[in-house]
């Protein structure tokens, strides 16, 4: 293209950007004329300006007619008119060169370099022209150097010092914007052909970069609250253009577990192809579903998903657009075609999935649309790191499974810059022809069961009223945590009985709530807890482990363990589920897991451990409910942390949670076990979680009776099954030697091919040295009474010195003040011990040698001269030898 021509189209292109400005009501009709003028010249816009306003008759008829009313008046001027206006502004450039500074900055910005931030005066909404209110520039105007706005046209009309006056409020009003006033970019605004434009407003990537790998950084994000409020903003609905016959084709916009507005990529990408945007859902339950016994979409997931479309939906509404649900034909990939053909739609944008099994499906619709000649393409959202880019290479292999391992992992090979949030597009430009879809609840997710009688079971109603299932929800959760329950987080997240966990979990699987801008927003927090941000990393731990173990939600890692004698028990398995196994922190757990489709990690871990190593249940099971009850059931995760807790998953949990003691860390006044079993509120605090204690008058007036308001224990024998669980522990790992490292002890797990070349150097290269069928052994993190107790595998767990079982804590404090006390007090006595025992070898060699005995001790014992603690103490006669 010739230089020329390349300049015409640039300007042409700058004209098109400057009338989203006036339809967002951020520029009159007679200011963008009069940058028309200055952009293209008189003898250009003469030509052109008629044809690039064209689209506007269709979209916007009283904004085409008034901008073609100007267009007229300006053209039909006579010469003496303009003359008169240019007079009057070269007399108006020479009073700003005599009150303004050389060294100032020009007060006229660009239209593109503007801030969003204007005064009130400059949000008028677009109107229909009113005659001659502004002097028209004459042509000499277009070869200024910077851009006539809409100020600088009124001041033909105004006095000198009124002129002045705008100016330099103008150029106050730039020089704090240059001095700090948070950037915009102009990433969303986009152009065609056929003059379809939108303004997105998002913060510079530039300014702050973040490695995703670490999660620690001190950078300083800037404030959230800000953006939250342009979010909030974001409501006001701002109709895009409809598409005039000239359009180009739409592009479709496939949502998954991205149903949110604000840091969307995959939606900010669409809107900068400049076409019109169909946003589609497809549900495809076999394709979530997987190739094994994932249950990746529960009942209460489902219930959640229909809720969270519908309000999605909404969200779409406002901006100009709605949501096609489409149930899938077959698969997803034919109903893409299908909706191609139908739209004439030859892009498709989403937000990719790292489950295998939807990666590759992902991969095959890529592939096979590319084919087509439809373009293709995913964009990463889900993680912080996407889990297929994350390598061990510098880092090695000890200590996989950990999350410390992982972020090292990150941090030494470091993936693109995490960057900025995206704040929400305002509006969506439209399709003329919208497909043909089918109704939310033709799609089945939020279909209650019926009784035979034809009433229906609506087992949902506490969820509804739990939880607001809306983006604007998820936001309201992360303001009142970050304001609240932030402060108590590192020391008490584990209390069940207090408010000092986030409940963003649901709103992060379904996309809701990008993890970006939960990590952006929780750095930019007053309170900044390192444990919290490093959920995030263990969320991405799971992934990674997911991609690296397709079968990680039904196959145990760790071959030995498939062995474990585990019980077919069905009666204690129901009664588990729910909440009806006589141990009350138990129970508590689980009904408030059936009621409200949720409970904090620690109770997970509570009623986990109550599963595994006290009923001798298989792992699966607990995993397979949660995936049905929970609203955040999420496949990886909870694949990953019920393999650690069923102790074959490449982390071995630390700790068994006793389902009585674990209550003095999580629920010391009995709180939250009232609350979801009311049977027990009448029971004092320290017979609440084991009213089998309570004497009979206590049951008598506390209307409890065994067996009939309130369960038996399903068992008794608490101290002697777990012992059992140790021993077949122990004997599997006997059995499976090959298993086992002989020199650590420690577990030996199969390795995956990507990991084995990554271990060998290849990773630059084909995978295919690594051979098919060749096994590679690692040795992976060991429960500690697991290697003793396969010394002594029929010794019982109380006699095991690493024994696991937590007793649990009144507060963190409390038991870190206990630790250091009895650390001091040994270290005290064996410093005794050194001393007695140093006198009386001196004793008896002074005796033996026929020497006089020591001299006696002065004194009763004394503290040393350092000692903060009573425990520090030695003998008088050892203070004095000292001197």
């Amino acid at each position: 293209m010739a230089p020329s021509a390349a300049a015409s189209e640039d300007r042409k292109a700058l004209v098109r950007r400057m009338l989203i400005e006036v339809l967002m009501g951020r520029e009159d009709p007679e200011g963008f004329f009069a940058m028309c003028v200055s952009a293209l010249g008189p003898q250009e816009t003469r030509s052109q300006f008629l044809a690039l306003i064209q689209p506007l008759s269709t979209a916007n008829s009283s904004l085409h007619s008034g901008l073609t009313s100007i267009y007229e008046q300006y053209f039909s001027k006579t010469e003496d008119d303009e003359l008169q206006l240019a007079l009057a502004l070269s007399l108006l450039e020479v009073k700003d060169d005599q009150l303004s500074s050389p060294s100032q900055d020009s007060p006229l910005q660009p239209p593109r370099d503007r801030p969003n931030q204007r005064s009130p005066a400059q949000k008028s909404t677009v109107s229909q022209p009113q005659g001659n209110s502004h002097t028209k520039p004459a042509d000499g105007v277009g070869r200024r150097e910077h851009t006539i706005t809409t100020q600088t046209e009124a001041r033909v009309k105004a006095s000198p010092l009124q002129t002045f006056r705008e100016t330099e409020l103008q150029k106050n009003n730039v020089d704090k914007y240059k001095m700090g006033t948070p950037g915009t970019s102009l990433a969303g605004c986009v152009s065609s052909p056929s003059g379809l434009f939108l303004k997105q407003n998002t913060i510079e990537k530039d300014n702050q970069m973040m490695n995703e790998g670490d999660l620690n950084q001190p950078e300083t994000p800037k404030c959230s609250k800000n953006r939250r409020q342009r979010r909030k903003g974001a409501g006001q609905k701002i109709v895009g253009l409809p598409c005039s016959p000239s359009a180009q084709p739409p592009v479709l916009l496939w949502f998954r577990r991205d149903l949110r507005l604000g840091d969307n990529p995959a939606l900010i990408g669409s809107l900068e192809v400049g076409s019109p945007v169909i946003p589609v859902f497809i549900w495809s339950p076999e394709e979530e579903e997987g190739p094994g016994i994932t249950v990746a979409m529960g009942g209460a997931c489902k219930y959640w998903l229909h809720q969270a479309l519908s309000c999605f939906s909404s969200s779409l509404e406002r901006i100009g657009s709605h949501l096609v649900f489409l149930k899938a034909n077959g698969s997803s990939l034919c109903t893409l075609k299908e909706l191609v053909r139908e739209t004439g739609a030859r892009t498709v944008l989403a937000n990719a999935l790292y489950e295998p099994w939807l990666k590759e499906r992902d991969d095959d619709v890529e592939s096979a649309l590319q084919k087509d000649g439809v373009e293709c393409k995913m964009y990463h959202s889900y993680c912080l790191r996407d889990p297929y880019s994350v390598s061990t290479e510098g880092v090695g292999l000890r200590g996989i499974g950990s999350v410390s391992h992982f972020m090292n992992c990150c941090r030494q090979n470091p993936g693109s810059a995490l960057g900025a949030p995206l704040d929400p597009p305002v509006s969506l430009p439209t399709p003329a022809y919208w497909p043909q879809g089918v109704s939310l609840d033709v799609l089945g997710l939020g279909r209650m069961p019926r009784r035979k009688d034809g009433t229906t079971i609506d087992w949902a109603a506490n969820i509804r009223k739990s939880w607001d299932f809306s983006e604007d929800g998820a936001c309201a959760r992360l303001e009142a945590f970050l304001n609240d329950g932030v402060y108590r987080y590192e020391k008490e997240s584990g209390r069940a009985d207090a408010p000092n966990t986030s409940c963003l979990s649901p709103y992060l699987h379904f996309g809701q709530l990008s993890p970006r801008w939960l990590l952006w927003d929780a750095k930019g927090a007053r309170c900044r807890p390192p444990k919290f941000q490093r959920k995030l990393a263990w969320r991405d731990l799971a992934y990674w482990q997911l991609t690296l173990f397709p079968d990680l939600p039904w196959e145990s890692l760790r071959p030995p363990y498939k062995a474990l004698r585990w019980s077919s028990d069905r009666d204690h398995l129901k009664a588990w589920q729910r909440g009806r196994t006589g141990y009350p922190l138990v129970d508590a757990a689980m009904r408030q897991l059936w009621l409200t489709g949720w409970m904090n990690n620690y109770m997970r871990h509570v009623v986990a451990s109550f599963l595994i190593a006290y009923l001798y249940l298989p792992w699966q099971e607990g995993y397979r409910w949660f995936q049905d009850t929970l609203v955040d059931a999420d496949v990886a995760i909870d694949a990953m942390m019920w393999q650690n807790g069923g102790m074959c998953g490449l982390d071995h949990w630390n700790f068994v949670m006793h389902p009585v003691d674990a209550a003095m860390t999580c629920d010391p006044y009995g709180s939250y076990v009232r609350k979801w079993c009311s049977e027990l509120a009448e029971l004092p605090d320290e017979l609440v979680h084991k009213p089998w204690k309570c004497p009979a008058p206590m049951l008598r007036r506390a209307g409890l009776v065994f067996g009939q308001t309130y369960p038996e224990r399903i068992v008794t024998d608490l101290e002697e099954r777990r012992s059992r669980s140790l021993q077949d522990v122990a004997l599997v790992r006997k059995e499976f030697g090959q298993y086992v490292d002989k020199r650590s002890g420690c577990d030996l797990v199969p390795l995956p091919q990507r990991l084995v070349s990554e271990a060998l150097g290849l990773s630059h290269r084909d995978g295919g040295v690594v051979t098919e069928g060749q096994q590679f052994l690692l040795p992976v993190i060991t429960r500690m009474e697991f290697k003793h107790q396969l010394e002594d595998p029929d010794a019982d767990a109380a006699s095991n010195p690493y024994n696991a079982v937590l007793k649990g804590y009144v507060s963190r404090k409390r038991d870190e003040t206990i630790a250091f006390l009895n650390e001091r007090d040994f270290t005290a006595s064996v410093m005794y011990e050194g001393v007695q025992r140093k006198e009386r070898l001196e004793s008896d060699y002074r005796r033996i040698e026929g020497l006089p005995g020591l001299p006696a001790p002065r004194g009763r014992a004394r503290r040393t001269p350092t000692a903060k603690d009573r425990f520090s103490v030695v003998s008088g006669g050892a203070v004095s030898s000292l001197r």
